[in-house]
């Protein structure tokens, strides 16, 4: 790095401070050339975490972001890193997941000529799973770009943010004016106002059969403030109402033990049509209306149904096909609303009294839903849980205690590869918490290499493989689609033991309930991480 004269700073010295005026100073990369004159100047408070695929890069960043509630640095190589990190960025995508992604591109002059790893449209590439991307046009503007990602990245509706930087802008000489960066601030406000607040308790306390689909903001609310959690129950109390998640929960919103609480929308038109019959007015808070995933041609309400969705991101209510939409900040408007419907004095039971049936057993080996029900009896407050299974996304809210805003992660997009990273990046934002995570072989094999990284550092994480010898979920599409005999659904015997062990996990494998049990035991009492491939039935 050249000498700079007296009082004068480097783009990167000035970037630095950026990064720490946000909090950003926990890197989660893997390095390749255009990123070495920034990895070489970060200074001694910085700290880098090494991942050895880029899509685990940006899958542990997302779970540190959960597990800290702030933002996350990603630094990835030019075009061909960002490419492979894409499959996770949609996760952070759709989960609102407030990462600020660095790429390193080639020096400046030689970007046109489309030199070796040169990424000649950068600020294209990452679209449409970033809300900014930019590479600035000037060597100079390379702080203000990154404390307009940092910010960006945070405000409502928050979300992933990408920034190409040329290797070379990082020596030259910055602004004078870049300190006033570090001084800056954005607050958003979206309260809404007192006429709509009447307007909307008016048709919640007019309802005769009210009911509540809580999705992901309402549990990232909650995290950074508790009571949200407990406006949510109020709210369904007031109202009588029945619970729902919404589907493909990213989050649990609510208490499962409620007795309000009625599981997760499947997610398909019809199913949502068929689980919402009866119900004449269905508050949305916090989610999408609705992100289907199953394809079930009908018609999506049955008539006289009213659905209110309010959400922080406006582009979930703009892209919605049917309902009202308010765009306020959820943990004001839950607050509001608990206040001013009138309580019907409908309780169902005690908080915590629900009942869940046992899981089906079987002589021949154990259920998926047997695993679930061996983690719900060891359940704690030191747990969290990630759940890459989608075989049992749909039972895991109504097996498995969850009472607390964090407690449960899943992907928001649906593609592969995001249990294992996510797991390792939650358990080093916040080491106090056991951080178990549930993940098919299936997807395993797609993120596999936060192994690494989990032995290097000494993790507090539980790897349950949730071993069926196949892609379960894509087995169950294949039959409802009429299509069972395609091709690619089996996977046959992988040795995850022997895997998880040659990057430094101990493993184990179990093929019944008894031996999976005493293994989650053994891997509770575990200082660091514990990999277990527990065997079930069905391919």
């Amino acid at each position: 790095m050249a000498d700079q004269p007296e009082g004068e700073k480097t783009v990167l010295e000035a970037s630095l401070k950026v990064f720490r005026a946000h909090g950003l100073t926990t890197i989660f990369g893997n390095p390749g050339s255009n990123e070495l004159p920034f990895l070489a100047g970060l200074g001694d408070d910085f700290r880098f975490i090494l991942g050895l695929h880029e899509q685990v890069v940006v899958g542990m960043a997302e779970g540190y972001s959960r597990a800290t509630g702030g933002p996350a640095l990603v630094n990835l190589h030019a075009a061909s890193g960002s490419g492979n990190g894409m499959g996770a960025l949609t996760n952070a995508h759709y989960g609102h997941v407030p990462l600020v992604v660095l790429a390193g591109q080639q020096v400046r002059r030689t970007v046109g000529q489309e030199a070796m790893l040169a990424n000649l449209d950068a600020a294209t590439l990452p679209a449409p799973l970033v809300k900014y991307s930019h590479e600035p046009l000037a060597a100079t503007d390379v702080p203000r770009t990154l404390s307009q990602a940092a910010f960006e990245a945070v405000t409502q509706p928050s979300g992933p943010v990408y920034v190409s930087v040329p290797l070379d802008d990082w020596d030259e000489t910055a602004l004078p004016d870049d300190e006033l960066l570090t001084q800056r601030s954005v607050t958003t406000a979206g309260t809404m106002s007192e006429s709509l607040r009447r307007e909307l308790a008016e048709v919640l306390n007019g309802a005769q059969n009210p009911a509540l689909v809580l999705g992901p903001q309402v549990d990232a609310a909650a995290v950074d403030d508790p009571t949200v959690y407990e406006h949510a129950v109020a709210l369904a109390e007031r109202l009588g109402a029945s619970v729902f998640v919404a589907p493909s929960p990213t989050r649990c919103p609510f208490p499962t033990t409620h007795p309000n609480f009625e599981g997760v929308l499947v997610p398909g038109i019809k199913s949502v049509r068929d689980r919402l019959i009866g119900h004449d007015v269905v508050l949305v808070m916090g989610a999408a209306t609705f992100r289907y995933h199953r394809w079930e041609p009908a018609n999506y309400l049955e008539p006289g149904t009213e659905v209110i969705q309010i959400t922080q991101d406006a582009r979930e209510a703009t892209r919605a096909p049917f309902g009202r939409a308010v765009v306020a900040d959820i943990a004001t408007a839950l607050a509001d609303l608990a206040e001013a419907t009138a309580d019907r004095g409908n309780r169902r039971g005690d908080r915590g009294a629900r009942a869940v049936p046992a899981p089906p057993r079987s002589e021949q080996g154990m259920t998926g839903p047997e695993v679930l029900d061996v983690l719900n009896e060891h359940v704690d407050d030191s747990v969290v849980y990630v759940n890459e299974t989608t075989t049992l996304d749909l039972e895991y809210l109504e097996r498995i205690v969850i009472d607390r805003p964090g407690m449960y992660h899943f992907p928001a997009s649906g593609g592969l590869g995001f249990g294992l990273p996510v797991a390792v990046g939650m358990a080093i934002g916040d080491p106090e918490k056991t951080v178990v995570a549930t993940v098919g072989d299936g997807s395993a094999n797609y993120g596999l290499t936060a192994l690494y990284t989990a032995a290097q550092l000494g993790t507090k994480t539980i790897f349950v493989i949730v071993n069926n010898s196949g892609y379960g979920a894509l087995s169950g599409f294949a039959e409802r689609m009429g299509v069972p005999d395609t091709p690619g659904l089996t996977l046959g015997t992988i040795d995850f033991v022997s895997l998880a062990q040659g990057y430094g996990v101990p493993a184990s494998r179990t093929t019944t309930r008894e031996e999976f049990d005493a293994a989650y035991r053994e891997a509770l009492q575990a200082d660091g991480p514990v990999l277990i491939d527990a065997v079930v039935l069905g391919a």
